[in-house]
């Protein structure tokens, strides 16, 4: 249930998205989803009619071909095209935004520099939503300019906070390591799904039931770790009986180097976000000197 303050924030205030894929549309059920705004209060850009018509069929907002048109006149603009594009679109909607107007951008790489430079505009959030976000169930970590207001900050939190659970961070450089925690998260859970199915299925369940009997162990068990509160340590060795199964099971998984295999691709993501974001800049700043 939503707050009435959060509700108040965007209390006649118009959302655009430009690059309406997979997050903006997101974003967009979550915001209906919660009574924010309703659907005419929403505009979105995209250049395909086939998919303009399917945003409008399913969530009854407005949609446009041009991306200038959606921006203006809106007070919250989620930036959600590919990164790739960032500087063409960049070009494009740039001029057509005036002081005032929120930039919410959910790009994995460009930096809140990058941004504002592309756009010449320094109102200007940085998030790093994940893939849960779809069902309500994100985590996104965000950061905002200096140049943004409260309201603003405030605009953006309830934005956010329609995707799931969200924070802010004072400093930037959390928003490049949450894209190696969070923003990649889900997909080292699914692989440790995908592990755990298969060797379910290799011990004799068929595969439906093994796929069963995972999922819901791994969400129970997450639900018990939040609400618990108990450090995982802790948790782990309520299962852990002398010379049980937990116990030569979790002797295996240490022996197999578990955490430090986890430590490094959690690295190697990091790495690879600020790889990104420092490519990103050095595009961006050719194409600027070009």
């Amino acid at each position: 249930m939503l707050s009435s303050g959060a509700m108040s924030t965007l209390a006649n205030r118009t959302v655009a998205t430009v690059g309406s894929g997979v997050m903006a549309e997101a974003m967009i059920a979550g915001l209906l989803r919660g009574n924010l705004v309703a659907p005419g209060q929403v505009v979105a850009s995209h250049p395909r009619p086939e998919r303009r018509d399917a945003l409008h069929g399913t969530h009854g907002i407005r949609v446009v071909a041009s991306n200038t048109e959606a921006v203006a006149g809106a007070d919250v603009i989620i930036l959600a095209v590919k990164p790739q594009m960032l500087a063409k679109v960049g070009r494009e909607i740039g001029p057509a935004l005036h002081e005032g107007q929120l930039v919410l951008s959910v790009l994995a790489g460009p930096t809140s520099v990058a941004l504002t430079a592309t756009l010449g505009h320094d109102q200007v959030v940085r998030a790093m939503p994940n893939t849960p976000a779809r069902i309500g169930n994100g985590m996104t970590v965000w950061y905002p300019t200096p140049a943004t207001t409260a309201e603003q900050r405030a605009q953006a939190k309830a934005l956010l906070g329609a995707l799931g659970a969200e924070l802010e961070v004072e400093d930037e450089k959390w928003v490049a390591m949450a894209t190696a925690v969070s923003g990649t998260g889900p997909a080292y859970v699914f692989l440790v799904m995908e592990a755990l199915i298969d060797a379910a299925v290799h011990l004799g369940f068929p595969r439906h039931i093994a796929h069963d009997i995972v999922i819901e162990t791994l969400e129970g068990s997450t639900r018990f770790a939040k609400q618990s509160g108990d450090h995982p340590a802790v948790l782990r060795n309520m299962v852990t009986s002398p010379a049980g199964t937990s116990a030569a099971a979790i002797h295996e998984l240490e022996s197999g180097r578990l955490r430090t295999v986890l430590s490094e691709a959690v690295w190697a993501a990091f790495r690879r976000t600020v790889e990104l974001g420092d490519q990103m800049d050095a595009q961006l700043a050719g194409d600027r000197q070009g």
